[in-house]
């Protein structure tokens, strides 16, 4: 057995929480687990990208055959109605076996119950291989410069992770009840209507904008996009935004906008969907009158790692941990995973997510 020191893995959560890594600030997330893991034999990077800041973190030879990745994040989502807070949302404490403060559930514990267990593991039992730990401070945000980053730069220095385990929160309500082999993909239409303003007394002289807008709306809502798949439920459609920026009740505005965000399965893609919406807005432009403009943003597409020798060893080690069999899942929604699909085959697998980006989120001390 190595001299390295065991980590606490409790201790690490509470140390990362009392970091203020509100997205994308590092806020000394980053700087501690450099440490830590450094102090352990890891040979560490910082893959930092347009403000934001990254770790890389490998144990075992460059280019092994074996090498298992964990991805995670120390960024957190804006802490909320500060007075709404029982606690002290960066102060980590404990209180009826509960940590509480942002990034407790989402992710600050999983990352540091993985950092914890691959020290323990590489001190205990020196792998035929490599452990990773590839950890970015730009989850919650745009997701351009984080995890993104660290596969750019893992391609050019040719480091390569053979299997990876992402440790987003995945059980709704109890440990060990859930994993993600997949996730559905995800896109935001932004749909603007111009027409002509006009009095609402006389609305055969104005075009309306939101006349428009409802029409297309309802035809989108009309249909279900797909009854799901063999891996993946049906995809969904909400309208989330409708407005004109123009209180008076008396005039017909020039001008309209609705937002509609799609979560899709694996019998579309952004493309298709795309040109599905596009179809739409040109019919209701040609019935009305109303010029419809569409500029779209996608997330990520949808992928799946296909239930099979890995996803079997994830649940099996889980079933031991916990007595659960965690039932694989595509359900939720997008996270880094989307990204790591493309170099590994990836799973995710992580702790109860009841209270992520809420007031008050904690975790179960027993389950860090």
């Amino acid at each position: 057995m190595s001299n390295i020191a065991a980590i606490d893995p409790v201790q690490l959560t509470a140390d990362l929480i009392r970091c203020q890594t509100v997205t994308p600030a590092e806020g000394g997330a980053l700087v501690l687990l450099n440490r830590v893991l450094s102090e352990a034999g890891f040979d560490c990077t910082r893959v930092d990208r347009g403000g934001v800041s990254n770790l890389y973190a490998r144990w075992g030879a460059r280019g092994a055959n074996k090498s298992f990745g964990f991805n995670g994040h120390t960024d957190v989502v804006p802490v909320g109605d500060l007075a709404a807070w029982t606690q002290a949302p960066f102060g980590a404490a404990i209180v009826d076996g509960f940590m509480y403060g942002r990034g407790a559930t989402d992710m600050k514990s999983g990352v540091a119950a993985f950092a914890a267990a691959a020290i323990d593991f590489v001190r205990q039992t020196p792998p035929d291989g490599a452990v990773i730990l590839a950890i970015t401070g730009d989850e919650e945000d745009e997701a351009l410069h984080g995890t993104v980053a660290l596969l750019d730069w893992m391609a050019g220095q040719g480091e390569r992770m053979t299997h990876c385990l992402v440790g987003e929160p995945t059980c709704p309500n109890e440990m060990g009840e859930m994993m993600k082999i997949g996730r559905r993909a995800s896109m935001t239409a932004y749909i603007a209507a111009t027409g002509v303003q006009g009095h609402s007394a006389y609305p055969h002289r104005a075009k309306n904008p939101m006349s428009a807008l409802v029409s297309l709306l309802a035809r989108l809502e009309s249909q279900p996009l797909d009854a799901g798949t063999a891996h993946f439920d049906a995809s969904t459609l909400a309208i989330t935004t409708i407005d004109c920026g123009d209180p008076a009740n008396n005039v017909i505005p020039a001008k309209g906008s609705a937002t509609v965000n799609i979560r899709f399965n694996d019998s579309h893609s952004g493309a298709s969907l795309t040109a599905w919406l596009q179809d739409h807005a040109t019919a209701v432009q040609a019935e009305t009158g109303v010029r419809i403009d569409l500029r779209v943003t996608i997330s990520g597409e949808s992928f799946l790692t296909p239930p099979g020798e890995f996803s079997t060893l994830i649940a099996r080690a889980v079933q031991a941990e916990t007595g659960r069999l965690p039932e694989p899942s595509t359900s939720g929604g997008t996270s880094d995973a989307r990204f790591v699909k493309a170099h590994c085959p990836v799973v995710e697998f992580g702790l109860v997510g009841r209270t992520m980006h809420q007031v008050d989120e904690r975790v179960a001390v027993d389950q860090i």
